[in-house]
């Protein structure tokens, strides 16, 4: 029988820190992007199937996100879908207008929607991810949030979690600090190095597959998969050590 709070946690004894994805682990703001993306893609897809007489094809929320979207840094999702369209655009500036047909000008434009969405829909959180979080604090671990949206800390605020955090590196941060996007572990090791523990003594928590490749590229100790969307043999080939449906299940398995 297990009594020590890390094993009551679901953790290995030798994790000191917990490195938290938000969109889809902690917070259900995972659909209001994917429905950002899609309008956003699906408009820009329409007008230049109007302008160059080719077919459209509308932006897939669940098939296309998942396999060039999810988890990366905005601009690099971008970048990502349209190169599998065979599209290539300059790439533009953090400065472009949302109308601006360039990387960036699409990306600035995904965030005008997406936060127009979660000022319309709010933001919903997942109960048993935040009762999880809530006592890796009182089992006095480490708490850090690694997501690439660069409106981190309005989704924290808005969903009542920026307390919980010592560290937050999100786009913002990753912008700044030259750091690469998911699936590099980059924001993951800034996260371990500014909480002061080594990657093996850090869990990584992610549902997206680039997420869950991060943390096996950066030699976390420990990386759990969370499988919001169906793909759980999926999370466990890109390197989740564990994979639940939600964090709630990892609490005293034993």
């Amino acid at each position: 029988m297990c009594h020590t709070l890390k094993c009551v946690l679901g953790l290995p004894e030798q994790i000191h820190a917990c490195l938290f994805d938000l969109d889809g682990v902690l917070t259900q703001t995972a659909k209001e992007h994917a429905a950002a993306w899609k309008q956003m893609f699906d408009d820009y897809l329409a007008a230049r199937s109007k302008r160059t007489g080719q077919p459209f094809v509308a932006f897939d929320p669940v098939a296309d996100y998942d396999a060039y979207i999810d988890g990366k840094l905005r601009a690099d999702g971008t970048r990502s879908f349209l190169e599998s369209r065979n599209i290539h655009l300059p790439e533009g500036t953090e400065n472009d207008p949302p109308s601006a047909e360039t990387i960036e000008g699409l990306s600035n434009r995904k965030n005008e929607i997406l936060l127009d969405r979660l000022r319309t829909h709010g933001v919903q959180t997942y109960a048993g991810s935040v009762r999880y979080l809530t006592e890796c604090g009182r089992a006095g671990l480490h708490r850090a949030v690694v997501s690439a949206s660069a409106n981190t800390r309005q989704v924290l605020k808005a969903a009542d979690l920026t307390g919980q955090f010592e560290v937050i590196v999100d786009g913002i941060v990753a912008g700044r600090d030259h750091l690469k996007g998911k699936p590099a572990p980059d924001t993951y090791l800034a996260a371990a190095r500014a909480l002061k523990v080594q990657p093996g003594e850090a869990a990584v928590f992610e549902d997206a597959l680039a997420g869950v490749e991060a943390g096996r590229a950066g030699k976390f100790g420990f990386v759990v998969g969370v499988n919001r969307v169906g793909q759980r043999d999926a999370l466990q080939q890109h390197g989740a050590d564990i994979v639940v449906d939600d964090l709630s299940e990892l609490l005293d398995r034993t």
